[in-house]
């Protein structure tokens, strides 16, 4: 009896079968026959199997113990059991599933190895991020199968996920915040119908983008996320997301937050006709309009206590508020943007030689279309493109008397929402700025998008969001650290080290003569063991 190893290739793939072989004679032939087929066993069991049947007792010395292949273990794991402990995975798929793990492989693999899914699939052997959804170690996923099937699978539920994280976060009469962002792609994008030129916003310009709207509730949670053609307008996406909450999410009464460039008073009048209500902030002409209107004075303004005036309709409500930082930032920034076009007006004002006053007039245009302070200036260009400018410093006082002040209005009553909840709800959007802060660059590195169809992105774009779903109630979870941690040059903490502090858990092989007998997991040190208890995981 012996053990052998045969060797088969089928299909251009090689398999190795693992056999318990005996020899033995007929009619003077020595000729050979199966006993057990051992390739299923795991290869600890083989080996001891294998030094059996050639007469060792399966004893070895220290010294034969070998380190063999090492993975990151702890950041999946624990993103892993979070995403169960949050219930994500059931939000996913109500059934544990092939394409549902892989799908999560894909979401913990976004905040652990941002870039393209062939990429993450070729990190098979650096990590356990695939054998802990299910496949075999060592073995490469298949791109096509298990990452672009899956997405199309994941797009198709993506209705009824959002519907989901919905009833979980939202319910009737509670704030909703909105906001969206521009993401400029570079190459060609034929077969897209949403990427386009648009305004962009963040000073690319020239660039193909789309837009993408992002819903969470008024903690910044995210509950749904929808992408538009490039050069939509902000404001025309804000009816068809209240219908979006009322007809598929079924809320019926909701308090929506959006700023003041997004809901204009044609949209505020269109929500009206709806069972939903408002937060918004005024704009500075609006504020000015509000003041004569009303008659309210400017010592209402005030940082400590917020006044409140109602309008004569009854339905509307404003909130008055002051922030001395933003007062002296404002102050700050319009002194100096006036300088800066007042010594270019001098520069141009010092040329004596005749010039064509049109040519002239369109330079002064591009200046203001840069610093858009032309309310500021007096200007002229004569017959002969001489040009003379004065400051408009009756202006200037003016719009200095509003500095760091601004209105928050309201179509919700007193009853539901007092005025410092209001104020609350409307600077909670910085939480959605955050979101697409941390989305677009911080850990999840939305771009460079590698998809080339709008199914795809879109797909993408949902992965991305899901991933900064389960970061989010990570990083709601790790708050006590982040607390507690110093300031300035003396801060230890950030989601980003705290992804690498897991990550150097690793799983590692134990070898003896080649063959791994056994897995460990590293031991976690004070600082990772404070990680696990604070995010209530234990390692398996």
């Amino acid at each position: 009896m012996y053990y052998e190893e045969i060797k088969s290739t089928i299909k251009g793939k090689t398999y190795t079968s693992k056999l318990i072989r005996e020899s033995y004679r007929e009619k003077k032939k020595v000729k050979h026959r199966t006993i057990c087929n051992l390739s299923k066993m795991p290869d600890h069991l083989i080996r001891l199997i294998k030094e059996g049947i050639n007469g060792y007792n399966g004893s070895f010395e220290i010294n034969d113990l070998r380190n063999g292949n090492t993975r990151e273990y702890g950041a999946s794991y624990v993103l892993g059991e979070l995403a169960k402990h949050i219930g994500l995975n059931k939000i996913i798929s109500s059934t544990k599933s092939e394409w549902s793990e892989n799908v999560m492989a894909m979401i913990i693999g976004r905040i652990l190895y941002q870039g393209s899914k062939l990429s993450l699939v070729n990190q098979h052997m650096d990590t356990a991020l695939w054998e802990l959804a299910g496949h075999e170690p060592g073995i490469r996923p298949d791109v096509e199968k298990h990452c672009y099937k899956p997405m199309d699978k994941l797009l198709k539920r993506k209705t009824r996920i959002e519907r989901k994280l919905a009833k979980k976060h939202l319910q009737d009469g509670c704030v909703i915040l909105y906001d969206i962002t521009n993401i400029w792609f570079e190459g060609e994008y034929k077969n897209s119908q949403k990427i386009v030129y648009g305004k962009g916003k963040g000073g690319k310009i020239g660039f193909k983008q789309i837009a993408l709207g992002l819903l969470t509730d008024k903690k910044g949670c995210p509950v749904g996320v929808e992408i538009f053609k490039g050069n939509v307008s902000d404001q025309t996406t804000v009816l068809d997301q209240v219908n979006r909450l009322s007809n598929k999410y079924g809320l019926k009464q909701m308090i929506f937050t959006g700023d003041r460039g997004m809901l204009t008073s044609k949209r505020v009048d269109e929500i009206d006709e709806t069972s939903f209500r408002i937060i918004t902030a005024l704009t500075h002409c609006e504020m000015r309009s509000l003041l004569e209107k009303e008659d309210i004075q400017k010592d209402l303004f005030d940082q400590k206590n917020i006044s409140e005036v109602i309008d004569t309709d009854g339905k509307t409500r404003y909130a008055l508020c002051k922030n001395d930082k933003a007062m002296l930032k404002e102050r700050k920034t319009r002194t100096a943007m006036i300088e800066k076009v007042s010594k270019l007006f001098a520069q141009k004002a010092s040329v004596k030689r005749k010039r064509e006053p049109k040519k002239v007039a369109a330079s002064v245009g591009r200046i203001f279309e840069r610093c858009k302070i032309a309310k500021f200036f007096n200007w002229d260009v004569d017959e002969q493109g001489v040009f003379t400018w004065s400051l408009k410093q009756n202006k200037i006082d003016a719009d200095g008397e509003l500095d760091g002040c601004y209105v928050i209005k309201t179509t919700a009553d007193q009853g539901s929402m007092n005025k410092e909840e209001v104020v609350l709800g409307y600077r909670n959007l910085q939480k959605v700025e955050q979101a697409f802060k941390n989305m677009k660059t911080v850990m999840l590195e939305m771009r460079p998008v590698y998809h080339k169809n709008d199914s795809r992105i879109e797909t993408h774009i949902f992965i991305v969001m899901l991933a900064y779903y389960l970061q989010w109630h990570a990083m709601e979870l790790l708050k006590p650290l982040f607390e507690a941690d110093n300031a300035g040059k003396d801060r230890r903490w950030t989601f980003e080290t705290i992804i690498e502090r897991l990550k150097s858990i690793r799983k590692i092989d134990n070898l003896i003569n080649g063959v791994v007998v056994k897995s460990n997991i590293s031991e976690p040190d004070k600082e990772q063991a404070k990680i696990l208890e604070l995010l209530n995981v234990k390692l398996v």
